[in-house]
């Protein structure tokens, strides 16, 4: 019936633009350096924010580092895989 697909097709253009996470985890890899400077370059954190997010990180084991559309954090995201980093959009 015409309600269920109208009802469908609303949920379908909230999941599209629903806002996620981009969250980055904790590793024993990558210096605190490294992080920093991949916030600031791939996510334009400034060196504050970066520093922040890199110290919740270790020590909280995760942090969410930006908020938006998957569409615009997909390329973040992979970027910071890239760089050996661990993140996930959520």
């Amino acid at each position: 019936n015409m309600k269920e697909k109208l009802v469908s097709k609303e949920q379908t253009i909230l999941e599209q633009i629903e806002e996620r996470s981009l969250v980055l985890y904790n590793d024993d890899v990558n210096t605190f350096d490294h992080v920093i400077h991949c916030l600031m370059r791939i996510c334009k954190h400034t060196a504050e924010a970066a520093e922040q997010c890199a110290y919740i990180v270790h020590y909280s084991g995760k942090c969410s580092i930006k908020h938006g559309e998957y569409s615009k954090l997909e390329a973040q995201c992979t970027a910071l895989l890239d760089q050996g980093l661990s993140a996930v959009i959520e």
